[in-house]
């Protein structure tokens, strides 16, 4: 599990379940974080070069009191997103009926 600050942004505050002080588990216990499940990095192909490449791909949905605000996403190569990866940075998202791109289950109602 990771745990994030429930009124933070980007990786500020952020915590590996694996890596928890004490201390730390005692500030997450009194509360303001939320418990989010380890989910990888989708994949996908490109061609760079003449060669077929496998990239990861990291989806970021901006939001603001439960209004989605902006959809990005970028490929990358290595352990954190970069722009420094030849073929990645920032890629398209592809609106389906009038969604772009979000799977419906994350969709806000």
């Amino acid at each position: 599990m990771f745990f994030k600050p429930a009124r933070g942004y980007g990786s500020k505050a952020t915590y590996s379940g694996t890596k928890l002080t004490r201390r730390v588990w005692s500030e997450i216990l009194a509360g303001g974080y939320v418990a989010q499940a380890f989910a990888p990095p989708g994949r996908r192909r490109i061609y760079r070069d003449g060669a077929l490449v496998e990239l990861k791909v990291d989806v970021r949905l901006y939001t603001y009191e439960a209004e989605i605000l902006l959809v990005a996403a970028r490929l990358y190569q290595g352990q954190t997103t970069n722009m420094r990866t030849a073929g990645g940075g920032f890629a398209p998202i592809l609106e389906i009926d009038g969604q772009p791109g979000i799977p419906a289950e994350f969709r806000c109602a």
